[in-house]
Formats: structure tokens, sequence, C-alpha cells
């Protein structure tokens, strides 16, 4: 990289002062969480990455030194990004998986849902809230999915992986254009960021501990066995 390309010592600077206010909101948002999944918590997570991310890049290039600040699985899936400099427009894609863990719970809060619609005048759909099907179609059709994803388990649901990516397009897309394939035309090449929570994640690090007090007793074990040893 050319001299002229390098960040400037202010904007790495810019960048590390933005991490540290970064993760003053995360711990804010965590010492005041509603529970256990408060959007607000997940918002000041994803902000406290992107800041971290921006940051790791800037001292790269300007000192040619990195950080332990990492996204999980983003940089070993997508290849190295190659869509315009300046995006026009952007495609935000989530995939959140659920467990049906409670069906009861589940077509219980459907029917809520529908009760007061009928009340108010509505009608109900053609499974309505009597199966799964049905409960499912209720209820995400009356709430948001970022409601759903911090209410999931009053719904029944139980949470699994999920992932957002933010890809850079070159102009806007016309109304209805890819509505018959949505998912079918995402270019790796052109994800801006990606963003992975993951149970797996949290493994990975309990394993870490485990391993670690394996080695811990196995070295208490060898003390133990070692004045037995010296008297024999």
């Amino acid at each position: 990289m050319s001299d002229a390309a390098q960040p400037t010592a202010a904007e790495v600077r810019a960048a590390v002062e933005a991490v540290k206010t970064a993760l003053d909101r995360h711990l804010a948002a965590v010492e005041r969480r509603s529970g256990e999944d408060d959007p607000a918590v997940y918002e000041a997570f994803n902000q406290l990455a992107a800041a971290a991310e921006v940051y790791d890049e800037l001292l790269y290039d300007r000192y040619d030194e990195v950080t332990p600040f990492e996204i999980p699985g983003a940089e070993d899936s997508l290849p190295p990004y190659a869509g315009p400099e300046e995006p026009n427009a952007i495609s935000v894609l989530i995939r959140r998986d659920y467990a049906v863990a409670e069906p009861q719970r589940l077509l219980a809060q459907a029917q809520r849902v529908e009760a007061v619609e009928y009340e108010g005048g509505g009608a109900a759909g053609e499974d309505g809230a009597g199966t799964v099907h049905g409960a499912l179609g209720v209820l995400f059709g009356e709430f948001e999915p970022d409601e759903i994803a911090s209410r999931h388990k009053e719904f029944g649901l139980e949470e699994g992986d999920s992932t957002l990516w933010v890809t850079a397009a070159d102009e806007p897309t016309e109304p209805g254009e890819w509505l018959e394939e949505p998912f079918e035309q995402v270019d790796p090449e052109r994800v801006v960021c990606r963003f992975d929570v993951s149970a797996v994640f949290d493994e990975d690090v309990s394993d870490d501990i485990d391993e670690e007090d394996d080695l811990e007793l196995d070295r208490d074990e060898d003390e133990d066995l070692e004045p037995l040893d010296a008297e024999r």
C-alpha cells in the first residue's frame, strides 16, 4: 500500500476512540438490560464489533499491527470484498433459526392475537391459530422479526444460530425485482460486513476452560503422587 493510500495517525486515533465509546455503550446496555435477549444489548454488541473491525483495519494499514478482536466465522467463510468502495445501495440479509420448543405456548399466543383481531373485526387466516403452521403465520404476521427475537421464549421458541449480512449494490433495485427469488443472488464478494451468533462459539470457550481445568487437575494429581513415589 502506498503512503498516499495509508490512513493518517489521526484516523487511527479516531477509530480507537470509537471503540472506547462502543465499549462504554455496550457495558451500559448490559447493565440496563431488561432480560436475557434485550435488543439494546444485541445492537450495542454489533456496534462494538463494527467499531473494532474498523480500528483493526486502520491499525494494520497504518502500522502493520493487529488486535485480538475478531468477528467469529466472518473471515473464514467469505472471500475478499470486491464491491464498490462507496455503495449507492445496500441489502440487509438476516437469518434466524428457532426450534419450536413449546408448541402449546406458541398456539396459545397466536390464539390471543387472533381473538383480538376477531374483536376488531379482522378475519382469521386459512389455518388460523389451531395448528403450529397457522400459529407461526399469525405471530410473524403480527409481530416484527426483531420483537419475536427479543421475546422468543414467550412464543415457545428456542433460539438457534443467527447471521446478519450487509451487502453492497451499485444501484437500488426496482420494486418487486427480486421478490420471486429473494435469496438467490447474494454475491459473497459484495458482503460489507457480517455478524454471526451461535452457541458453538460459547462451546469453544467452554472447551478451552475445560482443557485448562483438566491440565490443572493432572498437575494436582502428579503433585499428590510425588511424595508416594519418593517414599518407595
